[in-house]
């Protein structure tokens, strides 16, 4: 997941960019209005984290700007702002959920957790799929009670795919979303197909995986 955090407090910001690190989070940090609207512009955000008390601006201006443009991001409010007013403003424009500062790190991965799941039509953490039990935020896959050993990413790949089941997720989107800036990475080249191309033998050892379905010069989807 591709995180795009707008915060003006850089000590804070770093804290923010160590801990999603650690859960496997994808992380982008910008310090202002203006930057949070030109990432959005160019990059496919899953979830924006955004202070409200950027300095070019009020970032519930930046929030009705981007929800013109990115629609499905879902984004999660950060301020010490505690006023109900700013709160139902916020959820008003588009906001998924708010946090008021200072809030325990845990306390935003669950409700991270939560969104992604909510977002991708998922109620629970445990996820089965032929077979297969894929726990999203624990990064384990197990097959009939027998654990799947994966590398960071190859989990993530799996389970990117697994949250958008029975869609065809291209190269780019892959990149984007789990490796994070495109304009650092070459899509085109056959590293994300070596990551999937692993990823499947392993899947493969423990039973015949026909729905992991490679499509042809586009990318690949898991039918459900």
């Amino acid at each position: 997941m591709n995180i795009l955090i707008v915060e003006d407090h850089a000590e804070l910001a770093q804290e923010l960019t160590d801990y999603l690190s650690r859960l496997g989070y994808v992380t982008k940090h910008v310090n202002s209005c203006a930057a949070a609207r030109d990432e959005v512009a160019v990059t496919d955000y899953d979830v924006m984290l955004l202070d409200l008390g950027l300095p070019d601006g009020d970032g519930l201006d930046a929030l009705r700007d981007v929800r013109k443009t990115a629609s499905k991001m879902a984004v999660i409010i950060l301020t010490a702002r505690g006023a109900l007013d700013d709160r139902v403003r916020g959820l008003q424009l588009g906001a998924d959920d708010y946090l008021t500062k200072p809030f325990a790190l845990p306390e935003l991965g669950a409700r991270l957790s939560a969104i992604v799941r909510r977002m991708h039509g998922f109620a629970a953490n445990e996820v089965r799929l032929h077979g297969f039990t894929v726990q999203l935020e624990d990064f384990k896959v197990s097959y009939d009670g027998i654990g799947v050993a994966l590398t960071k990413k190859e989990f993530q790949i799996f389970r990117y795919l697994i949250l958008n089941k029975n869609r065809v997720i291209t190269r780019l989107q892959l990149t984007e979303h789990i490796w994070g800036d495109v304009l650092e990475i070459n899509s085109d080249s056959n590293f994300i197909d070596v990551h999937v191309r692993n990823l499947r033998n392993k899947l493969d050892r423990h039973t015949a995986i026909d729905w992991f379905e490679t499509v042809r010069n586009v990318g690949y989807r898991i039918n459900e």
